[in-house]
């Protein structure tokens, strides 16, 4: 049985069912028969980054990565405003502001934290049972529904913020020390931004809504996820370095064990007769632990994902490991 994660450093133009097709695949070509595979979170097929690839039993921890906290590096191109909201669409309103660098800067604070959030109508989303991206390929005329969402942190990359951000609150608006109101503000065609969102938070909403928000219109031209859950880029391999196992590389180069998907929350051990309690499903009571979500173990190996309450723990998901 294999068992684990497999975290690609999704190209471009790969989709994400794309990308579980080639983990299939090279798994195949391996000889190693068939195994259960998932992904952990979509990605856009012009998005790269952090896709993670549940095989086995770690595929039932793949709901619980979908509602994992992500962190993205992204490019708005401020002018334009497509259908789409990044470069694949059609233009559909334009402006020729641009805004100063300062002004970004001040206002990301208004879109961090709890925010309501109205989805692309090119998204995944279903409306009435049809996806919206179907309906507005169609030609429809897509009504999104606002959302609850929240922006945990965001802000300028370093690069731009040491460049152009850092003495601009300390002049007028932007403009060179001493103050020179004829001077012209330094102003931005594009700025790349750091996010950290919540569950169903879309950052090409986000871009769109930080562009209207400075008084002109923007789209994404780069979107890049730096980190999934408790996964991020330095555990990511290339596709490259997939393919490398169908052509007989070990996989356990790759492979990380299933209990990585759980390094977010705390491990619980159990004893043998505790957890082979667990494994049948039944309850323990008498817990000291503080009420939350635990993984189980025995020795080193993953038992249960399971829920701590009042001193009693119930099963979440049992792993046959």
């Amino acid at each position: 049985m294999i068992n684990g994660w497999i975290i690609l450093d999704k190209p471009l133009e790969l989709g994400s069912t794309q990308a579980v097709s080639a983990v299939k695949r090279n798994l195949r070509e391996a000889g190693l028969g068939k195994v259960k595979v998932g992904h952990g979170g979509t990605l856009d097929p012009l998005a790269t980054g952090v896709l993670p690839i549940a095989l086995g039993e770690a595929t039932k921890l793949a709901g619980r990565m979908l509602d994992a906290t992500k962190e993205y590096a992204f490019t708005v191109q401020f002018g334009s405003e497509t259908d789409t909201l990044d470069a694949e669409g059609k233009v559909i309103a334009e402006s020729d502001r641009r805004p100063p660098f300062a002004a970004i800067a001040a206002v990301l604070d208004h879109f961090t934290g709890p925010i309501d959030q109205v989805p692309p109508a090119y998204s995944a989303l279903k409306i009435d049972g049809r996806r919206a991206y179907d309906r507005a390929r169609a030609g429809e005329d897509v009504e999104m529904t606002s959302r609850r969402v929240t922006i945990h942190a965001l802000g300028l990359a370093s690069e731009q913020r040491d460049d152009s951000i850092a003495g601009s609150f300390a002049t007028a608006g932007g403009r060179p020390d001493p103050y020179d109101p004829a001077a012209p503000l330094e102003l931005a065609e594009s700025v790349t931004l750091l996010a950290k969102v919540s569950k169903g938070t879309y950052i090409r909403s986000l871009a769109r809504d930080i562009a209207r928000a400075l008084g002109t219109y923007g789209h994404v031209t780069m979107l890049r996820r730096t980190r999934a859950g408790p996964f991020g880029e330095a555990q990511a391999i290339s596709l490259d370095m997939l393919n490398e196992i169908g052509k007989g590389a070990p996989l356990e180069r790759i492979l990380l064990p299933v209990e990585a998907g759980l390094d977010d929350i705390p491990a619980l051990s159990l004893s043998p007769d505790a957890a082979g309690a667990v494994r049948q499903g039944r309850k323990l009571s008498g817990l000291a632990e503080p009420d939350g979500t635990y993984w189980a173990k025995s020795g080193e190996t993953p038992v249960a994902l399971i829920e701590v309450a009042d001193g009693e723990a119930r099963v979440l998901r049992g792993f046959n490991l």
